[in-house]
């Protein structure tokens, strides 16, 4: 017989039914991050520009331009390898 490995043990789970995050719900909690880090840094930008008259800064443009650009990466990824996952 060959050498194997015993199998991992069976995941313990602390009582509720606590699901295995699969690359939707990963998916959804980056883009959560990513909004949460947005209104941040509008925030930011918001609180910066108070008492000047200053025009909306390029750290909120770059905060959206960033999360709107890995959400399409994570959906083309998703989209590309939907054959191979399962």
């Amino acid at each position: 017989m060959t050498d194997q490995a015993p199998p991992p043990p069976p995941p313990t789970s602390s009582g509720d039914d606590e699901q295995e995050e699969n690359e939707v719900l990963r998916a959804a909690r980056e883009r959560q991050q990513q909004k949460e880090a947005a209104d941040a840094a509008e925030a930011a930008d918001k609180e910066a520009s108070k008492g000047e008259n200053v025009k909306r800064g390029w750290k909120t443009a770059a905060a959206a331009g960033l999360g709107i650009g890995s959400a399409a990466v994570i959906a083309a990824l998703l989209y590309a390898n939907r054959g191979k996952i399962k």
